[in-house]
């Protein structure tokens, strides 16, 4: 096959992309901003894409794209997008546009039966059985009844600050931490600005791992979010078992995003208790590799790479983003 296979995960916060060959060799990766529509606007999220995919194909053609993108819950999003990418160079006949949550499926399983949760900036879950049926959500924030991922759990940071400083509600370390850690004057402050747009609500979406901490040491509201969390998750993985009739069966459920990969002890053990209940069956698989994995070894699959080289770019794409992680993380950004 002439050119490169390109696959690219992209989530609320980063988006990662790569080449492969069709023989499973990693030819380039790189990452960027976040590219969900839902945040960023559909011309943003895509012109972050376009640069990723031009940059890690350096001009080489690209007989294959496929685009995993957060954001991309109903057909006429996904619709919006293809038609958005279908002047590219890159893109072409066999590009395929679908939801990145496929890709975290693919990256923990290749199971026929399987379930998927992502619970990173936001929270979304799809399931599927081996004769094609699939459970998904529109996950449209509050308007469908969603709750959680750093966004949510944000702004409910914000909402129990902004009682805790007014009286009505009770009292919480997380409302000296919220004006540490994003550097205000006063809760009343912040609130005023992100009212008037001079701050931005996705600031909140890094108070996460201050939440995890809070409950830890026992604050009450704390452990209320991290609680709450885990039950969102919980009731994503009962809704897609029992729909698709899979209550009985052995099946992977797997677990990716941001959320999860910090691996605090009360959120996890709280999905794993419930889930006990609602699918006594089911095996938990926290995801240990990035989604981009996923990302690949579809593209790969879609193109007609052989068993030996989907192995082959599941190590090296996962070692590639072992080693960026690493180095992000030492730089101290």
């Amino acid at each position: 096959m002439n050119g490169v296979i390109v696959a690219v995960d992209g989530g609320g916060s980063k988006t990662d992309a790569v080449a492969l060959t069709i023989d499973g060799e990693l030819v380039a990766h790189a990452r960027g901003a976040g590219s969900s529509p839902h945040f960023e606007g559909l011309g943003e999220a895509v012109a972050v894409v376009d640069e990723l995919v031009r940059g890690v194909a350096a001009r080489r053609p690209v007989a294959h794209a496929g685009l995993y993108i957060s954001g991309l819950d109903l057909t006429v999003e996904v619709e919006q997008y293809a038609a958005a990418i279908a002047g590219f160079e890159w893109s072409g006949p066999s590009t395929v546009v679908a939801n990145d949550l496929y890709a975290v499926l693919r990256a923990g399983t290749d199971e026929p039966d399987a379930v998927a949760i992502v619970c990173g900036t936001g929270v979304n879950a799809v399931g599927v059985r081996a004769d094609g049926a699939e459970v998904r959500f529109p996950s449209l924030g509050p308007i469908s009844g969603d709750w959680g991922g750093g966004s949510g759990i944000g702004e409910q940071v914000l909402w129990h600050a902004a009682r805790d400083v007014d009286g009505r509600g009770p009292r919480t370390v997380l409302t000296a931490a919220i004006l540490e850690q994003l550097g205000v004057a006063s809760v009343p402050a912040l609130i005023e600005d992100l009212h008037f747009g001079r701050r931005d609500s996705g600031e909140l979406t890094a108070l996460t791992p201050t939440v995890f901490e809070a409950a830890r040491a026992g604050d009450a509201v704390a452990t209320g979010l991290v609680d709450r969390q885990a039950e969102e998750i919980i009731a994503f993985a009962r809704a897609c078992v029992t729909r698709l009739r899979l209550t009985d069966r052995d099946i992977p459920i797997v677990l990716g995003g941001g959320i999860i990969r910090a691996g605090d002890d009360r959120l996890i053990g709280g999905i794993t208790r419930g889930l006990a209940l609602s699918a006594p069956r089911a095996r938990l698989e926290i995801l240990d590799s990035a989604p981009i994995v996923g990302a690949a070894l579809l593209a790969l699959d879609r193109a007609g790479a052989s068993a030996g080289a989907l192995e082959r770019a599941r190590v090296a794409v996962a070692a590639a983003t072992r080693e960026r992680i690493a180095a992000t993380v030492g730089s101290g950004r």
